[in-house]
């Protein structure tokens, strides 16, 4: 049995984690710059990252670049590359704060309800929410992400969340006991689909209905 009394390490995953710096403009041209001192270290961050999601709302992940994000905001170079050394990196940082809601969300689910259904409509509310960050996060921009970084971090423990959910209903005897990392993929990929359709319009009937449908299904082909 993959489930015994004593106290054990929970099986553990990782969700997906896929430009060169640019470089600034001449001297004089350009927007004026703010100053230097006008952000903190980690109000410039966050204003940053804010601004990467404005501008990838608008015109997609091509349309991101560093030096833009930093013009807009009136910061030097300087300044900028002492957050983030390429788009690449800006990119893994919008990915990791999005994985930070997500397993907020997912988490303040299961903690109201203790099912997975909640859990599950909490994750596609969450992408028709948030589509910039859900195309960043699944989208194959940031590749080769070491699994010590944030970015690594975030998306394995939002993937817990889950893994966390389905071994508490396998213990209550509500869930089939196969291997929990093996039905939080079959769980995740079929919310995932859900998500996708979603946020790309494709879904002809209501999304909540499609969700309840959905996930209805699905808890009726995992319970015991």
């Amino acid at each position: 049995m993959w489930f015994m009394a004593r106290k054990r390490r929970e099986p553990r995953a990782a969700w997906g984690v896929g430009a060169p710096r640019a470089s600034g403009a001449e001297r004089g041209k350009g927007p004026p710059r703010l100053k230097q001192d006008r952000y903190h270290h980690g109000d410039l961050s966050r204003a940053l990252l804010q601004e990467a999601v404005r501008t990838i709302e608008k015109g997609g992940v091509a349309a991101l670049t560093l030096r833009a994000v930093g013009q807009r905001l009136g910061v030097s170079r300087t300044a900028l590359y002492r957050h983030f050394a390429d788009k690449s990196a800006l990119l893994a940082a919008v990915a990791s704060q999005g994985f930070r809601t997500l397993r907020d969300r997912t988490q303040a689910a299961w903690d109201e309800h203790g099912a997975l259904q909640p859990m599950g409509a909490a994750y596609v509310r969450f992408a028709v929410a948030h589509p910039s960050y859900y195309r960043v996060m699944f989208g194959g921009f940031v590749k080769g992400v070491a699994p010590d970084t944030d970015l690594a971090r975030e998306g394995g423990a939002a993937f817990q969340v889950l893994v966390n959910a389905i071994v508490s209903l396998q213990k209550q005897g509500r869930l089939r006991h196969d291997h929990p990392l093996a039905l939080a993929q079959y769980i995740w990929a079929t919310v995932h689909g859900i998500a996708m359709l979603a946020i790309d319009g494709q879904l002809k009937q209501p999304i909540d209905e499609v969700i309840r449908f959905g996930l209805e299904r699905l808890q009726t082909g995992i319970s015991t």
